[in-house]
């Protein structure tokens, strides 16, 4: 299990650079109401030499596949050849809040997007139609989209974020990796035959496959101390939305914190920030992120690695801590790594 860090916009090159300094995997940028992939990555490309880029991920309601191939051959010809596309349908309010877009039938528009996707970055012009995409959509036959971009000489590598059995198998089925976060080893492994059911449906199985991990992570002696550095992160993404599709209040509930999750959005329905952040259940955090002592990171990061986690992101912004802590949280992991050696 190689490593790998989750950036925004602040301070992505410096912490690109030292994760590349410690030998990480790769640097992944995500996008929402904070920044987008492709500006933080670029700015990445030209900081770095060595660490694989990927966008974690690129949101498809937010560009048509055109566009998110052209932006993809961009940055992959800008790093030399570093660049994998991740992409992700994101969930119901950002699809319509945010971009405008019907969030409606996710697993056939991520299948025609990747589709679409893939042809144009052959290089070929491209002729495509589906229920979702259409090119050409308004009947101009004489211009095809095709890439111009000098190509890298490879094949680009897709991952998809996917989170229900049938959106991980279709992952399987069509990518080249999976974009995972808040799960537990146990839940891990169940996922694993999802994916293997759909590599199955391409006579494949997991060889290369990459299982692409993001956890949020806090050293501190007293794990239930170095949980609450995080409780703001956890409150923010448990409170997008309402609670019935909501993925991460899903989640919680699944894994026993019914309760706690009604608590908690008590709270945040008041306007209670605080005390929403106070409900949130510790014992989530601890189940899902990297916390206490190095020595038990370190046992956690070696369970993840046996239930196939390939690469395993630290997310350093989940932290309420300034760019020197974050640079000291990529050092903590190298070290917890080197200590699990897994």
């Amino acid at each position: 299990m190689r490593l790998g860090v989750n950036l925004v916009h602040e301070g992505a090159g410096e912490l690109a650079q030292e994760a590349e300094r410690l030998g990480f995997e790769l640097a992944l940028a995500a996008e929402g109401y904070q920044s987008d992939a492709p500006s933080v990555l670029g700015l990445v490309a030209g900081q770095t030499s060595r660490i694989g880029l990927a966008s974690g991920v690129m949101q498809i309601p937010a560009r048509q596949p055109g566009a998110a191939a052209l932006t993809a051959a961009t940055l992959d010809a800008l790093s030399g050849g570093r660049f994998r596309l991740g992409l992700g349908v994101s969930n119901p309010h950002v699809s319509d809040g945010w971009y405008g877009v019907r969030f409606d039938h996710p697993l056939e528009r991520t299948r025609e997007y990747v589709e679409v996707v893939r042809r144009a970055l052959s290089g070929n012009p491209v002729r495509y139609a589906g229920k979702h995409f259409a090119l050409p959509a308004w009947g101009h036959e004489n211009a095809p989209l095709r890439l111009l971009t000098h190509p890298v000489d490879r094949e680009l590598p897709i991952y998809l974020g996917a989170v229900g059995p049938r959106s991980i198998q279709l992952t399987g089925e069509i990518a080249d990796g999976w974009l995972c976060g808040f799960t537990t080893p146990a839940a891990l492994t169940r996922s694993r035959a999802e994916l293997l059911t759909g590599r199955r449906r391409r006579g494949k199985d997991l060889t290369g496959f990459e299982v692409v991990l993001f956890a949020a992570m806090a050293v501190g002696d007293n794990a239930g101390a170095a949980a609450d550095s995080l409780r703001a992160h956890y409150a923010r993404l448990l409170g997008i939305g309402g609670p019935k599709d909501n993925f991460y209040c899903r989640l919680a509930t699944e894994m026993g914190y019914e309760k706690d999750i009604l608590e908690f959005r008590n709270h945040l329905l008041a306007g209670d920030l605080r005390g929403s952040a106070a409900a949130v259940p510790a014992g989530f955090i601890d189940r899902t992120a990297l916390i206490g002592p190095v020595e038990r990171i370190a046992d956690r990061m070696r369970e993840y690695a046996e239930a196939g986690v390939t690469v395993l992101s630290i997310m350093v912004s989940a932290n309420h801590t300034d760019l020197a802590g974050r640079l000291e949280i990529l050092r903590q992991a190298a070290k917890a790594a080197e200590m699990a050696e897994c």
